[in-house]
Order: structure tokens, then C-alpha cells, then sequence
């Protein structure tokens, strides 16, 4: 099948353009990059096989993550199918100190910044405020409101210079700032005020653009006449577009412009060319405006596909690997699927916990008297 079912206006050919960074191809073969292969000098055998048990895994938590939606376990899910290899790929350049603002679909991030598949199914199942600690991992909680994000992670890396952890010269204080977004989101005022302040501020934050191609049901030609990376010109900082299928220039591009945000060399913008193999959320039909060669033409090019062929072809992984793999998903799954299950149904009035800072808030306890009240005449 041609990959020109795919050509949009929005970018510069069918899958990316001559610019597009790309280190693995579709069928699995290494490529060289004159700035960016250097990038992947210090990765072992092992770091390639736990890139590929990462994809593995956070695509069984997905998996897992639909079909809870599907019986009624949980009450949205926002499925990452497809998008698996940029999210591994920038989440494993990152640094403990460096802090991540995710949207709504960045399960992968959260895995590798230590965020429990469980914490996140209680999220969408709605028997917590939030799910994990933002300060214990350095990720934020998911952003509903699109692009609001942006401007929260920009303010953040704004103060991560006054703090003066920027440009010291040391690996462990240094620190940079990733705010995710997609497509649909670059249409946004707040995402572009964000890049106004950065650009002017010198903020270390690489913007992190997954463009999934679609918007929930609006395609790139709709929102854009030109490649979305080109838009960082306009705001004094660099862009760049990654094959977003491929975790190894996910990781590499990534890595440059992290670097750089930490000494200080101001933000960066991304776009991961990549698509949403499946619904935008639990609650979409991308039947009703997608037609399904689209579809097959991304099977062809799918992240953990193309790297387990490098493995195998470069002798990195042997079946054993895979085989173990697959029982550890396995595992995964009845852990999550047992635990999500199980989750308790929180205390209604513990929504007026946590407020103010003060204990005592002369408003938020008349609130809580009056839903108390509320409560109990459903009791009779």
C-alpha cells in the first residue's frame, strides 16, 4: 500500500519529510544521523532491550486500560496506541530532577518517571484527586483542559532559572522542564503565549509536540498549512521533527535539547511525527471521520514492531527475552485488572480535604456542613 494515502498539506511528504530525524527505519534498520547517532553511543544491549520491555509493557497497560473502559470499570480512558516510542523515547532522556507536564494520554512518561499503572487507573475510575505525588516523580497530574499544561510548565522552568539550577556546569542540579502536547493543542492561545514567555525568558523546557495527526476528529490540513515544528521560528527557538515511531531518535533528538535547555541555552520545540492508531478516547469513533488505509499504512510503521526486528536481526534479544516479556505482561495485566477492581470508593467528603492550606477555612467548612446535611437526607 502507498504511503501516499497519508500526504497532507501539514507536513513535508507522506511520512515526515527529508528533515525528519530517523535512526531505526520502518523495517528495522539502523541508520546513521550526522548530529544525533552520537546521542545513542552510551546505550548498552540492555538499555535497547529496556526500551523495548518499556513499549511492551506500557502497550499491555493501554490494552488493559480499554477493556476496564469497556466493561464499565473505568470511566474514560484515553488510550496512547501507537504513540508508544515517543513517549519512551523522551522519558528516558530525562533526568530525576528534570520535571515532566503532561496532557491526558502520557501513560509511557509516567512509566518511566515512576508512575505505578495503578495510580493511573484511579484516575480515570475516580476514587482519588489525583493518583500519585507530582514532587515524589517529577511529573505533574494529567492536564484535561488542552494546553493549560504548556503554560503550567513554562511558569515551572521560568523558576527553575531564578532557582538558579540552570547552566551550572553540574549533571545532578541542573534541571530541565518537558510539557506534552498534541497537534490539536499548537491552535491554542495558551500554548503559544507559553512559547512567547519561554522564547523571551530563556526558559529550559523542550516543548514536546505528538503529532498524532489528529486532533480528536480534525486532521493536521485543518489546522495548519505548514509543518508544525516550523512554528518555533517565529518565537526565537529551535524545532525539530522526530519520527516519532522510532524510540531511538525519540531518545537521541530528545536528549540534545534537554541538554541544552540544562546549560541554559533556552527552549526547544519537537514535534514526534507518530499517529493514533485507535480512538482519541473510550468515548470517540474514529470510524466517523478516518477511513481505515490510513490505518494499515501506521500498522507497517508500528514502534515496538520495528525495534524488536532490530533486536532480533542485530542479535541483541534472543526469544528467550521475549518470551519472559510476555509473561511479565501477563503478570502486569491480572495486577492491574485485580487492583482496579478492587480500588475502594473514596469518602465523598474528603473533597473538601486539602483546599487551603489552613485546616480551618470558614467557607469550605460551611460547604462541608451543608453537603454533610445533603447526605444524610438520602439516608431515611
Amino acid at each position: 500500500m502507498s504511503d501516499n494515502v497519508v500526504a497532507r498539506p501539514g507536513g513535508s511528504d507522506a511520512y515526515g519529510g527529508p528533515e525528519m530525524v530517523q535512526l531505526l527505519t520502518p523495517e528495522g534498520e539502523r541508520v546513521d544521523h550526522p548530529e544525533y547517532s552520537r546521542y545513542l553511543d552510551g546505550l548498552t544491549d540492555e538499555d535497547l532491550r529496556g526500551f523495548y520491555r518499556d513499549m511492551f509493557l506500557i502497550r499491555r497497560v493501554d490494552t488493559e486500560g480499554t477493556a476496564l473502559q469497556r466493561q464499565g470499570e473505568l470511566g474514560l480512558w484515553v488510550s496512547l496506541l501507537g504513540q508508544e516510542a515517543a513517549q519512551i523515547g523522551v522519558g528516558r532522556a530525562m533526568r530525576k530532577q528534570d520535571y515532566a507536564f503532561p496532557g491526558y494520554r502520557e501513560h509511557g512518561v509516567g512509566w518511566c518517571r515512576g508512575v505505578k499503572p495503578l495510580q493511573v487507573m484511579s484516575q480515570f475510575r475516580g476514587v482519588d484527586q489525583g493518583g500519585w505525588d507530582p514532587n515524589e516523580v517529577g511529573m505533574q497530574l494529567y492536564t484535561i483542559v488542552i494546553g493549560n499544561q504548556v503554560l503550567m510548565g513554562t511558569g515551572y522552568a521560568m523558576g527553575i532559572t531564578l532557582d538558579g539550577d540552570v547552566g551550572t556546569g553540574d549533571p545532578d542540579r541542573d534541571a530541565a522542564v518537558v510539557a506534552f502536547f498534541g497537534d490539536g493543542a499548537t491552535a491554542q492561545g495558551d500554548v503559544n503565549e507559553s512559547f512567547v514567555f519561554a522564547g523571551v525568558n530563556n526558559a529550559p523546557i523542550v516543548f514536546f509536540c505528538q503529532n498524532n495527526q489528529w486532533a480528536i476528529s480534525e486532521p493536521n490540513e485543518r489546522q495548519t498549512r505548514g509543518p508544525l515544528y516550523h512554528r518555533a521560528n517565529g518565537f526565537g527557538f529551535p524545532g525539530i521533527r522526530v519520527d516519532g515511531n522510532d524510540v531511538l531518535a525519540s531518545y537521541a533528538v530528545s536528549k540534545a535539547m534537554l541538554d541544552r535547555a540544562r546549560d541554559g541555552q533556552g527552549p526547544s520545540f519537537i514535534e514526534a511525527f507518530t499517529y493514533r492508531m485507535s480512538a482519541h478516547t473510550t468515548s470517540d469513533d474514529p470510524t466517523k471521520y478516518r477511513v481505515d488505509a490510513e490505518v494499515e499504512v501506521w500498522k507497517h510503521r508500528d514502534p515496538i514492531q520495528r525495534l524488536r526486528a532490530y533486536l532480533i536481526r542485530s542479535g541483541k534479544a534472543d526469544q528467550a527475552f521475549f518470551d519472559d516479556l510476555q509473561r511479565e505482561a501477563d503478570a502486569l495485566a491480572e495486577e492491574i485488572r485485580t487492583g482496579t477492581i478492587g480500588m475502594t470508593e473514596p469518602d465523598p467528603h474528603g473533597m473538601f480535604d486539602h483546599v487551603y492550606v489552613e485546616d480551618d477555612h470558614a467557607l469550605i467548612e460551611q460547604q462541608r456542613a451543608e453537603f454533610a446535611a445533603y447526605a444524610a437526607s438520602f439516608e431515611d
